[in-house]
């Protein structure tokens, strides 16, 4: 099996891809990196030019960008079941995937910087107006058990995580869906142990 290699910090969306090598169950080396001077070093930039993380390398792939390594280790290690497996999943899967990593991720963004979306600078935003977007995953996450229906798989990881994030620091609205969703996707135990490293890493 080829090396996998972990770039994270623990204060960052490296928590995400944390909770997925932990959900596929293989081994890999993590690189704990710091924003101020090993994320901007020379080492690092050649795996990202943006100086962000989290970034994985396995064997001589190089993968960034948060939903993108999420469905690479899906699909690379098939055997933890985290990828779509019938039509039906496939399209919801990268349904919500993309919807996370676009429209949710921005309204996340306003939300958290305060930023006002007016009725005429809404058209011209990928989430339109937040409240809608949220609305759209509250729909989504109470229609089956899980995003993609009844199998958990990465797009909850994506999913749930942002949520978790938005509801834990009060920048989305607590609702009766969103409870019951991460209360199931919360307490997997690959979650539970992702959790405990990057608790630790932080310090």
């Amino acid at each position: 099996m080829s090396q996998l290699t972990f770039y994270t910090n623990p204060m960052s969306r490296g928590r995400i891809i944390r909770w997925m090598l932990e959900e596929i169950g293989v081994p890999y080396e993590t690189k704990i990196l710091d924003y101020a001077t090993t994320m901007k070093g020379a080492e690092f930039l050649a795996i990202n030019p943006m100086g962000k993380v989290p970034a994985i390398k396995h064997g001589s792939a190089v993968v960034t960008e948060t939903p993108a390594i999420c469905a690479y280790l899906a699909e690379t290690f098939p055997e933890a079941g985290l990828a779509p497996k019938t039509d039906e999943e496939r399209a919801a899967y990268y349904r919500w995937l993309f919807f996370a990593a676009g429209p949710l991720e921005l309204a996340l963004s306003l939300k958290m910087l305060k930023i006002e979306v007016t009725a005429e600078s809404e058209k011209s935003l990928g989430c339109g107006n937040p409240q809608t977007t949220l609305d759209a995953v509250a729909q989504a996450v109470s229609a089956s058990r899980y995003i993609c229906g009844e199998r958990f798989t990465a797009a909850d990881v994506y999913i749930g995580s942002h949520l978790s994030f938005g509801i834990r620091f009060g920048i989305f609205e607590e609702r009766p869906e969103f409870t019951a969703y991460l209360e199931r996707v919360l307490s997997r135990p690959a979650k539970l142990r992702a959790e405990e490293i990057d608790n630790t890493a932080q310090g």
